[in-house]
Order: C-alpha cells, then structure tokens, then sequence
C-alpha cells in the first residue's frame, strides 16, 4: 500500500469513529438546548480532558515543537502564565457566567453596557475565532494536502472543502453534546501521536529520554527562562502575557466557555478549569521535548536536510511532518492521526460556538418568545452552514499569505481582537459606571489601530524594547481607558 493510500485510510477510519461518536451523543438528543448548553449535564472530567485538544490545535502540534528550533523551551513561562489566568477564569469570571444563567458569555454585555456592546464583544470574538480557528485548521488541510493530494494533483480547494464539510455533518446534529465527546477523542490521538513519535525517535537514535535532553541542553535547545529585557519572549512578559492571553482566549472565549457552562454546577465547571490547568503544563512539556527529539534527530541524522524557505532560515512549521514522511511507517501514521484530531478540534467546537454567538446575540433566541422551537432550530441550522462557509472561504483565502510561523500570526490576531474584549469585561467588572453605549464601538476599533502602531514603532519609541505577547493586555488597557472617557456623567448623589 503506498503513503497516499495509507493517509487516506487512517483519515477515513478516523471520521468513522467521530460519526460514530456523533451518533450515540445526539441519537436521543439533539434540540437546540443539546446543541448550545449540551443539556448541562456534561461530566467535569471530560470538559477538563477535552479541553487539552480544544487549545492545543495543529498549530501547537506542528509549531510549538518546530518553535524550539529558535526560541528552545522559552514558550514555557507562558504556560506558566496560563495557570494564573485559569484560576482568574475558575474564581471570577465562571461565578458570574453561572449567576447570570448564561447562554452566550456576550449577554453580560448587554446586562452591564447596553446592546451595541454587546454585539461589539460578539463581533470581535467572531472576527477573533473565525480567523484562528480557520488559520488552525488551513494548517492541517495544507499539511495532508502536500502529503497526499499534490501527488495526485488534486487543487487544494478540494481537501478543505472535504474537511469542512465532514465537520458541519457531525456538529450540526448535537452540536455541544457531540463536541465534549469528540474532543475527548481528538485529545487522546493528539497525544498519542506525539509521545509515540518520541519514542520512535528515541529508538532509531539509540538514545534515552535523560541523554536527549542532556544533549538538546548542551546545543542550547532546552533553555526556558529568557532574560533579555528587550527579548520579546522576556520571561516576565511571557508570564504576564500568559495570564491574560488565558483569560481573554479562554475566559471571555464563546468556544471555550461554552464547555464550560455545559457543566452541571459552578463546582464542576471550577474542577474542570483548575485540573486543565495542571494538565496544560504536562502536555506541553510534552510537545516542547517532541520539538527537541525532532530537532536532535533532524540535525544528526546524515542525508537529512532541514526543511528552509527562501530566505535561508528554517521552517519550524515543517519540521515535524518532514520527518514524519522521511521515517515514514508508523510514525508517518502517528503524525497523520495526530493532525486529523489537531485539525478537527481546532474547528468543531469553534463552528458551534459561532452559530451560538449569532444565534443570541443578533437573533436573540433567549428573548424572542415568538420564535418557537422549531422556527429556532431552523435559524441555527441556516447560520450554521454560513459560518461553515465562511470558513472555507478563509482557508482557501489564506494560502498565498502563508510564509511564517502560524502559532506568532495567531497571538498577533489574538492580541489585537481580545484586547478590546479584555478592557470592556475588566471596566464593567471592577468599575460600576456606565458607559454611552453607542460609542463603544469606536473604542474597540481605535484601540486595536493603536496597538498596531505601537508594534510597528515599539524599538524605537522604547529604547529597543519589542512588544510581544504582552500587545493583548496593552491593547485592553488602552479599551478601558476608551471608556473611561465615554463614560456616562452622574451627578454627586449617584
């Protein structure tokens, strides 16, 4: 059997299963309360061990360990970071989220400020995930598309316009219920894939996991903590930036939060965040000794070159899958699986998320009575298949831009699109005025347009420093005080 045939098999047997998987969840069930709150009976364990495949994604199982070739093991202090934000999600924002019975983390929006501000955080959320969760995705059909389908000379149109369709099929009946189960599936082959290249690795290099690293650290690849103030990847600003990124990707994230609220209490819902947490730094010590055994074994195997652009430098997005197809076999099947599940999580919660956005924050199904359950369902249906074709539309869009490391455009987009998110939920937290809601607009669009410039001009305004991850809280802080100028004027007895 060729390499072609072998790919396409593992990518078939492995849809079979998520349909499979698909079928138990929603045969009994598949109303719109199954496909937005997954009728709230989620077990805590499963959201918290989902959840690892819902956030690592193919970016992090091809970039994370390609990124150790240039910046070692400093990626740590941001997971570092992530713990002290999940707590921040786990204490704060979910006890909110529960009290207000929400559907739609954005309702808190429209309680706190007004309607357009709502809309505001629910525009940029779908602005946010449809570009990442689509850039996620983009680069695992690119992947089995220069494995598989070049060969045959299929257009690359074809193979996204396959994995969007497989993934609208398999959500558009149970919607959250089947993605809580599904991403437990895709969490599980994710990690699969990369502990068993590991090993496979290690066997063919005749080394143990402690001489690996011995090795790695001695040729610079282990390093974690960067102390160059003006280093972007500075470790106190990683850490910092950590943090927020969580709370902005993961606590004032529609996707993310939705599993969340699927659980049956607040307790529950707290368990989940606080276990992931803790898990979140495993799985990524993980991923970053993958890129090291990847990396040990790219530059000492003789006749192996590693993959570079034009430019000269190397490209750490195609380190993995380029060893993966030159070891071939087992490996091979491991990474091909790995990337099918990357790929899938990155993208079915992701589309459901977007059709429950929409659906109640410009359809408002929880205010509508006329709307019966029928008419709503209907509605759902409608919007989730737009938003599936959005998708594919930016797929496709994205191809002749892609020549850098996926995971740094990602936190860019993050950066700019949570920023504002991150300064309206922190004023209408921990301040009680009101704002002219009207305006709120302008400041979530002014913001970003700031922070924009200021990376652009960031080394010379400051002395060399480089903004980085930290663009996401300078963004937020620059939207809180947008609205403390917009805000509405009280009189001394208010």
């Amino acid at each position: 059997m060729t390499r072609q045939n072998i790919i396409l098999l593992c990518f078939i047997l492995y849809t079979a299963l998520l349909f499979f998987v698909m079928w138990l969840t929603s045969r009994r069930s598949a109303g719109n309360d199954a496909f937005f709150r997954g009728n709230r009976k989620s077990p805590w364990f499963v959201v918290a061990y989902g959840m690892l495949g819902a956030s690592l994604s193919g970016v992090t199982f091809m970039s994370v360990p390609g990124g150790v070739y240039y910046g070692a093991f400093t990626y740590m202090p941001l997971v570092f970071g992530y713990v002290i934000g999940y707590f921040v999600i786990a204490f704060l924002l979910l006890p909110l989220y529960y009290k207000l019975n929400l559907t739609s983390i954005y309702s808190y929006l429209d309680q706190r400020f007004g309607s357009t501000s709502e809309k505001t955080g629910a525009i940029f959320f779908i602005l946010s995930r449809l570009l990442g969760s689509a850039l996620r995705m983009y680069l695992v059909v690119f992947v089995l598309y220069e494995l598989v389908f070049r060969e045959w000379g299929v257009p690359f149109w074809i193979p996204a316009v396959v994995f969007i369709a497989i993934i609208l099929l398999y959500t558009f009946r149970g919607g959250l219920k089947t993605v809580v189960w599904t991403d437990t599936l895709q969490t599980t082959f994710l990690l699969l894939a990369a502990v068993a290249t590991v090993i496979v690795i290690l066997k063919n290099l005749n080394i143990s996991i402690p001489e690996l690293l011995s090795a790695s650290s001695d040729e610079g690849y282990t390093r974690i903590w960067e102390t160059d103030i003006n280093h972007p990847k500075f470790y106190v600003k990683q850490i910092i930036s950590g943090a927020f990124i969580t709370i902005a990707m993961t606590g004032l994230d529609q996707d993310m939060m939705q599993k969340n609220l699927s659980c049956k209490t607040l307790r529950d819902a707290q368990k989940n965040v606080i276990t992931s947490s803790f898990l979140f730094i495993a799985v990524n010590i993980v991923f970053l000794t993958l890129g090291a055994a990847l990396i040990y074994y790219g530059t000492h195997t003789a006749g192996f070159e590693m993959p570079v652009g034009a430019d000269g430098r190397v490209l750490g997005d195609k380190i993995y899958p380029l060893i993966a197809k030159s070891m071939g076999g087992f490996t091979l099947i491991c990474f091909v699986l790995g990337m099918v599940a990357a790929g899938y999580s990155s993208a079915d919660g992701t589309l459901t998320a977007l059709t429950t956005t929409f659906c109640y924050d410009f359809l408002h199904f929880d205010k509508r009575q006329n709307l019966s359950e029928r008419q709503q369902v209907r509605y759902r249906k409608m919007v989730h298949v737009g938003f599936a074709l959005l998708y594919l539309l930016v797929i496709i869009a994205f191809r002749p831009f892609h020549n850098d490391s996926l995971i740094n455009i990602l936190f860019d987009i993050a950066g700019y699109t949570y920023g504002p998110l991150l300064g309206l939920y922190a004023f209408g937290l921990f301040t009680k005025w009101s704002v002219r809601d009207r305006l709120v607009p302008l400041v979530a669009i002014i913001s970003p347009i700031i922070c924009y410039l200021l990376k652009i001009y960031s080394a010379q305004l400051f002395g060399g420093y480089q903004l980085g991850f930290e663009l996401l809280l300078l963004n937020g802080l620059i939207t809180f005080l947008g609205l403390v100028l917009i805000k509405e004027k009280t009189n001394e007895n208010e």
